[in-house]
């Protein structure tokens, strides 16, 4: 290596090492990143990743000059970052001497007398626990072979073991092992020298790694096949089409084996049908499902043989092929939701199979997109009771919740005024750039909602019970921010869990939680505990260890047999998801009536659980061109212009570009995202005689030039909006 001199090859401790027969050069990546005295100022394929070869070779005879504090060799690079620090030396041997390397921002060096480190509390133990990596036995010592989790608070690391799990998993993988946490923790081990690669995790770059996955189940089952072209034959869109069981998807029936008119009926196997009839949890929905299906078609179709609980639909319902749920429909006679959109007490009947066929998926995204369509309507409703008033909030992006909680609490603040966002941190913000000022601040005051103490659990969350929050009135303030964001052309939230919707719209009383709506590990496991006890004495004695987390719930009950434990995690589950949190949620719900978004939740439950319950759709070629109205002066620029703007999506949808279907998107409207409520005005092209493509954020339009060729329009729009987004995100 030209910069420390050593001919080691070790990826995992110095990068890649590369050589360049044209340039003569040979390099270590992480000697290279972290000199002190080079940049990148290339593109990307110019050089050695964006490293030109007259600044390297400026480098070398820089660092030529420099001795190195440990080895005592010339051509120390890398310099420590402390201003009154002087010490110079190698990247191996900063490894060797337990320096710390930062890799990211402006690639950071310090010293071993200047590096950060981790605070320890005093009452912490000084024993050892496993590393949950390597399993190994890891003493608690503040050392720098030895790193703590910064969101756990009994993780301990060896360092070696994270650098080799960062490199594996790369930025979109590595988290927590314990916990799962990803921002606070990738924060903490960067400051504290990992390296983690901005790459795909190593698992997903092998070839054919999923194709498993891809593969489904093609056999019936049935006692008595009926084909004579065996049990293996598939026939699509015939009465030999094989349909698999919508429970476990690993066995099938043909559909005259098993008596079925339609695909679109649902059929269980013999072994989950067993299943579920020794759980005793389907016999209430044979009941409901047989009177549901007698009130609605008179008759019921025969499958292979009689199901004790398999809800019958018509043969050509599309629309019941989405059942409804029969615990909220029975109680309240409301408007069910999808079958997609259970309450999580009900989710063990409808779940999909891992084997989802296309036709299942495709169905349940063209469901999904005509919820979309309609609670898109509603939003624009909702959106007529806003004024040209405008407010103005100054908002600091760096403190989002502070700067929004208090322009939302302003005196002159009103849900019905225009709303405009003046970034206090942004000083060359376009005056004219309202709109996408506006959506940026809504989309980062979601995200920050999203991950805030507000709410707990994963991906599908529920309120969390805050006292101080309760106090200072923060539950009502966050209804009241997603409200206004969906009316105002933000973001949907997209992370409430089921349980949290359907106490939302109807009502806590008439909600069942599950057990995947716990977030908390210890109440969780004490659940999992009782519920999976096998004997009335071990029922007791998880009880009896328990006592006080159950008197403080409420929960104490005689239990003189062990069905009763059924009971019992029912009580638990309603006090710790529901009761629990009462106060919190009836603060959320009064916030979410602002402009009366609630009541509409209310009306259309369906519609606003695809928002609420779901992320937004990704963006594809055919959004877009469906979004994009086309206007031209000339139909022969309209016709050809057309169909270079459509050969251009297809090439960005394919990855065949430098630019994303969202940062078109972005150049165009300022926002990344289609809103719920859509966008005004309407997107719309227009092809003229100019140099280069104009996004006109006031008007939503995507002004193209008029070229010959489809490479000149492709490197016009790729050069564009490149070059707009690289500024602006400077």
């Amino acid at each position: 290596c030209v910069l420390c001199g050593r001919t080691d090859d070790c990826p995992e401790k110095y990068g890649e090492k590369r050589t360049y027969m044209e340039y003569n050069l040979t390099v270590h990546y992480y000697c290279l990143l972290m000199s002190s005295g080079i940049w990148q100022r290339g593109e990307e394929d110019e050089g050695v990743d964006g490293f030109l070869i007259t600044d390297i070779r400026k480098e070398v005879n820089r660092a030529a000059k420099l001795k190195c504090n440990i080895c005592k060799k010339k051509g120390a690079s890398i310099g420590c970052v402390d201003p009154k620090c002087k010490r110079s030396y190698h990247f191996p041997c900063g490894i060797q001497r337990e320096c710390i390397f930062q890799f990211m921002e402006d690639f950071r060096s310090y010293c071993w007398e200047h590096k950060p480190v981790q605070t320890f509390m005093d009452q912490e133990s000084r024993g050892a626990s496993q590393c949950t990596i390597c399993l190994d036995l890891v003493e608690h010592l503040p050392a720098y072979t030895v790193l703590k989790s910064p969101c756990c608070k009994n993780a301990w690391f060896h360092r070696e073991c994270l650098q080799y799990q960062a490199l594996s998993a790369g930025i979109f993988f590595f988290r927590c092992t314990v916990c799962n946490n990803k921002d606070k923790f990738q924060k903490e081990m960067l400051r504290m020298g990992i390296h983690i690669p901005e790459k795909d995790a190593s698992w997903e770059l092998e070839e054919n790694a999923y194709q498993d996955l891809l593969q489904c189940y093609q056999h019936c089952d049935v006692r008595r096949c009926l084909c004579k072209k065996g049990r293996d034959y598939n026939e699509p869109d015939s009465k030999w089409e094989i349909k698999r069981c919508r429970y476990c998807g690993s066995r099938g029936t043909h559909l005259a084996c098993s008596s079925m008119k339609s695909w679109e009926q649902n059929w269980e196997c013999v072994e989950c049908r067993s299943i579920f009839a020794n759980s005793g949890k389907y016999s209430k929905q044979r009941k409901r499902s047989l009177a549901n299906s007698e009130k609605r078609h008179g008759t019921t179709c025969l499958l292979e043989e009689p199901s004790p609980k398999s809800p019958r639909q018509s043969s050509g319902s599309q629309r019941n092929f989405l059942l409804q749920s029969p615990k909220i429909m029975s109680q309240n006679n409301l408007s069910p939701c999808s079958h997609l959109e259970l309450p999580a007490s009900n989710r063990v009947t409808m779940s999909l199979s891992p084997l989802m066929s296309n036709r299942d998926w495709s169905l349940r995204q063209k469901y999904l997109r005509d919820q979309r369509r309609e609670v898109c309507n509603i939003l624009k409703e909702l959106k007529v009771q806003i004024t040209t008033k405008t407010t103005r909030l100054n908002i600091n992006a760096e403190n989002i919740w502070n700067s929004a909680l208090k322009g939302f609490r302003q005196r002159n603040f009103s849900p019905t005024n225009t709303i405009e966002i003046n970034f206090t941190n942004c000083k060359n913000r376009s005056k004219t750039d309202t709109s996408a000022s506006k959506h940026h601040f809504f989309q980062l005051l979601m995200l920050h909602l999203q991950n805030s103490s507000l709410f707990e659990g994963s991906s599908a969350k529920n309120l969390s019970l805050d006292f101080q929050a309760v106090k200072e009135n923060l539950y009502f303030e966050a209804g009241k921010m997603i409200a206004v964001s969906l009316v105002h052309g933000g973001p949907s939230p997209g992370f409430f869990s089921k349980t949290l919707f359907d106490c939302l719209v109807y009502g806590p009383e008439n909600v069942k939680p599950a057990l995947e709506d716990v977030a908390d590990v210890d109440v969780a496991q004490t659940i999992r505990m009782i519920k999976y006890a096998n004997s009335l004495s071990s029922l007791q004695s998880v009880m009896h260890d328990c006592y006080e987390f159950l008197a403080a719930a409420g929960c104490l009950r005689p239990v003189t047999a062990l069905c009763d434990k059924n009971m019992l995690v029912n009580d638990i589950l309603i006090h710790h998801v529901i009761k629990r949190i009462i106060s919190p949620l009836e603060s959320f719900r009064q916030g979410l009536k602002t402009l009366g978004v609630l009541e509409k939740m209310q009306v259309h439950p369906d519609a606003f659980s695809s928002i609420l319950c779901h992320k937004p759709e990704r963006l594809s070629a055919e959004t877009l061109r469906d979004l994009f109205t086309i206007n031209s002066s000339s139909n022969i620029n309209k016709v050809k212009g057309a169909g270079f703007w459509m050969g251009y999506l297809q090439d960005v949808e394919s990855g065949d570009s430098v630019v994303t279907l969202e940062d078109i998107l972005l150049f165009v409207t300022g926002s990344s995202s289609i809103p719920s409520v859509g966008f005004d005005p309407e997107p719309t092209i227009k092809f003229l005689r100019i140099r280069h493509p104009v996004g006109n954020r006031l008007l939503n339009c995507l002004e193209l030039p008029i070229t010959k060729t489809y490479q000149q329009f492709k490197n016009k729009m790729e050069l564009t909006i490149r070059n707009t987004l690289i500024v602006e995100r400077e």
